[in-house]
């Protein structure tokens, strides 16, 4: 082809193509948009136009015009050069060092995670699960067995979207398991997260949230007795650690006064606390649910999440699992076993809408990674590991109150990755963030004018939190 002589593409200010759903021409990333095909399948279904699938939608809801978008682009690579330009404006934790936390952390994945999750057959497959292969059966029944053996617990659920959503079906579940409705939220949790839990049970379950004592960040036992003496609350929700960053020593206390009122105790957990952090099931509860994000999972532009729900082989909690659970069973042949779906009749697959809750595309492909983050890690890695996130923790607390306009609220407290700085000086939580970005670092999540969420974990250096701290001395002055 001769580079110089004119192509067959349009100009840049060229119309765009006719609307395929109109009748005109095919879209390149639209598949069977080709006005023939349209035509056809129409004709299948016994519909005039695309139009006639919108009927139901009240007038004054749908729009009766184009979008007002720009031009479009005319090949893959001027698309492709967009995209990286835009991408190259966002300030990746990689590049920068960071300090954010609050539910997403930045935490070291072995390389072997990746290899195993980007392989063809669990990469492309969807939601994980390839339907040519049912090894994916083992992989996520090894999966759950794993996160079984690290909560000590019985039943692990495949994940579901996040650990927003494992909360509030967990929520949900006790509400049915009990037949009550209220329920009582008893320590910090983090504003999405209540937001999210309160949406997803709002149909049948109202919320009080017990406000923890502001001297300790600890719960207020006192204040969820008397919010537990109408005897009609359906769970206790706690979290170990809270959304403060404080493993609180009453946990224990908030299973008694739950199962004294004939509540649930669900607890929200970061696993990878666990291997210095006794379980939730040790000290009451019933239902445990979090996020396995921590476990092997690269932070995304907010994603990387999965839900996790965990139980005893308990009947009345079993049976009010909306989501899939794989199991080990015996097959034909001596000595050999197959895995697959326990008690599939429970869920919306079966029930379809008499289903208890509806269960759509799982995270199972984090399952995998999780599962392989696990058996990697062991017993004596997760028990390395939470102990260097806790002495890291407890350096950064002690480093960052020794600057001045800082203080370090509820210090007293043991704290896992998380934890509070106030600012006494003359710049905001949000401004102070601001400074930290023109230096190259990413300072903590502001939880309100003054206060703000910063986190360590083991990835984090001595080094990286003194340059912090040095930082935040010029920042004060």
């Amino acid at each position: 082809m001769d580079p110089q002589a004119p192509q067959d593409h349009p100009a840049p200010d060229t119309p765009a193509p006719a609307d395929p759903a109109r009748g005109g021409t095919a879209h390149p990333y639209i598949p069977n948009s080709a006005p023939a095909v349209r035509r056809s399948m129409l004709a299948a279904v016994g519909a005039r136009s695309v139009e006639d699938f919108y009927a139901d939608i009240p007038a004054g809801l749908r729009l009766d015009r184009p979008l007002d978008l720009p031009a479009p682009m005319r090949s893959e690579a001027e698309l492709t050069r967009h995209m990286e330009g835009m991408l190259a404006r966002n300030s990746s934790t990689r590049q920068m060092l960071s300090f954010l936390g609050a539910g997403c952390y930045p935490h070291h994945v072995p390389a072997v995670v990746d290899e195993v999750v980007n392989r063809s057959e669990f990469l492309t497959a969807y939601a994980g699960e390839p339907y040519e292969d049912h090894g994916r059966f083992q992989a996520l029944w090894e999966y759950q067995s794993l996160m079984a053996e690290l909560l000590d617990v019985d039943v692990v659920n495949v994940p579901v979207y996040d650990g927003f959503q494992a909360a509030g079906t967990a929520l949900r579940m006790a509400g049915r398991a009990t037949g009550r409705t209220r329920l009582l939220i008893a320590t910090p949790v983090d504003p999405d997260k209540l937001s999210k839990i309160e949406d997803y049970v709002r149909p049948d379950h109202p919320v009080t949230v017990v406000p923890h004592d502001p001297a300790t960040g600890r719960a207020d036992l006192d204040a969820v007795r008397a919010a537990l003496a109408d005897g009609d609350v359906a769970a206790v929700y706690a979290e170990s650690p809270s959304y403060l960053g404080i493993v609180d020593e009453q946990l224990p206390d908030l299973a008694a006064l739950a199962h004294g009122a004939g509540a649930l105790y669900v607890v929200g957990c970061n696993p990878l606390t666990l291997g210095v952090v006794a379980p939730p099931s040790s000290y009451g509860a019933d239902i445990t649910c979090g996020d396995i994000q921590p476990l092997g999972i690269h932070m995304s532009y907010g994603g990387g999440n999965a839900g996790f729900i965990a139980t005893r082989d308990e009947e009345r909690l079993v049976a009010e699992y909306p989501s899939r659970l794989f199991g080990i069973v015996p097959t034909d042949v001596e000595g050999e076993y197959g895995f697959g779906d326990v008690a599939y009749d429970r869920t919306s697959f079966a029930q379809r809408e008499e289903g208890k809750e509806w269960v759509g595309t799982a995270a199972a492909l984090h399952g995998i990674g999780a599962g392989v983050y696990l058996s990697l890690m062991g017993p004596h890695g997760m028990r390395d590991i939470g102990a260097t996130i806790l002495a890291n923790t407890a350096y950064a607390k002690q480093r960052l109150a020794q600057v001045p306009g800082i203080e370090v609220p509820y210090a007293d407290a043991a704290h896992f990755a998380d934890f509070t700085l106030r600012f006494t000086g003359r710049r905001t939580a949000a401004g102070t963030g601001a400074e930290l970005v023109a230096r190259g670092i990413h300072g903590g999540v502001p939880t309100g004018e003054r206060e703000a969420l910063y986190c360590v974990t083991e990835i984090h250096t001595k080094a990286d939190i003194d340059r912090l701290a040095a930082a935040l001395e010029e920042i004060a002055k």
